[in-house]
């Protein structure tokens, strides 16, 4: 375990904002997490855990410890004729897990492609893209309670899982630090192309023969022609919730506003976009100094310098 004193946290952060953490670790063994705990650090200061950097904003220096969560490895738990579970520490890449799992031919996450941050961050929010949740495919987690360092298995039924939203962002917030996350994954896909988005790009690929990696090629297509690189311009990706209506609420608007898109998510509940309400009040392309909405995509807020 080793603390280092006053180090920038640009790099860490998608952002790119040029904060300092007082205190910072990197933690790349769970028997290190277990030993920070006791260190006088730990116990006399805030703490803020980091993945990939790409779910927070950094508004000023932090005053406290960064615990830097690099866990790595991705092992196969076991299979049978039809699925196969994958464990993957908190700190491995979530785009480079899926990447490992369409090499090896496995299907549920790929259109979960191109989703910045890291693996121990993905069911805090239940990730989620063009028609799939990390739910979906998600077997079990493996978490570290703070204040007694002991580690606990938690199912899926566990977390609690709902839109971008676990018991980790409500009861248990705060409380654990995730260490590896595994997941069931299938040998014989059924694909997941609902969104016009995908079908058209796939078209546009010629693509005849649907292959994991076929969908996957598209929804990174999508999301790098949407979304601007973090490397070029800092941002944290889509930023907003797409808010989830009561069918009647939705018919209020839809009377008010005639062009508004929604889609129906079970019989009385209809998701509209985010995106299209920031663009109605002005917002896409807004920029105050260096802090902007992209001009491409209303869901996006981007840092254009300092």
């Amino acid at each position: 375990m080793d603390i280092q004193e006053h180090i920038s946290l640009k790099p860490f952060n998608t952002f790119g904002v040029a904060a300092q953490a007082r205190y910072y670790t990197r933690i790349t063994e769970v028997q290190a997490l277990k030993a920070l705990v006791k260190d006088t650090t730990w116990q006399h200061h805030p703490r803020v855990v980091l993945g990939g950097g790409s779910n927070l904003l950094f508004v000023k220096n932090f005053d406290g410890l960064v615990i830097h969560m690099a866990l790595g490895g991705i092992t196969m738990v076991k299979e049978d004729r039809s699925q196969a579970w994958i464990k993957a520490g908190a700190g491995v890449n979530w785009h480079a897990l899926v990447l490992h799992c369409i090499a090896q031919g496995y299907a549920g996450i790929e259109n979960l492609s191109l989703i910045p941050g890291t693996v121990g961050a993905a069911p805090v929010q239940n990730i989620g893209a063009y028609g799939v949740e990390l739910c979906d495919v998600f077997d079990s987690l493996e978490a570290m309670e703070i204040s007694s360092g002991v580690v606990r298995t938690f199912s899926r039924a566990d977390c609690a899982f709902a839109y971008r939203s676990s018991i980790f962002k409500n009861d248990l917030k705060g409380k654990y630090i995730i260490l590896g996350v595994t997941l069931r994954l299938q040998k014989h896909p059924t694909f997941r192309i609902d969104y016009e988005a995908v079908r058209a790009t796939l078209a546009a690929m010629n693509v005849s023969l649907l292959t994991v990696k076929a969908v996957s090629d598209a929804v990174i297509h999508i999301r790098q022609q949407k979304l601007p690189d973090p490397a070029r311009l800092g941002n944290a990706g889509s930023f907003f919730k797409n808010p989830l209506l009561s069918l009647h609420q939705y018919t209020q608007l839809k009377e008010q506003h005639p062009d508004i898109p929604g889609y129906t998510q079970s019989e009385q509940i209809v998701k509209v976009p985010a995106a299209w309400l920031i663009e109605q009040c002005g917002w896409k392309g807004k920029r105050k100094g260096a802090v902007g909405v992209h001009d491409e995509h209303a869901l996006v807020l981007v840092n254009y310098g300092e």
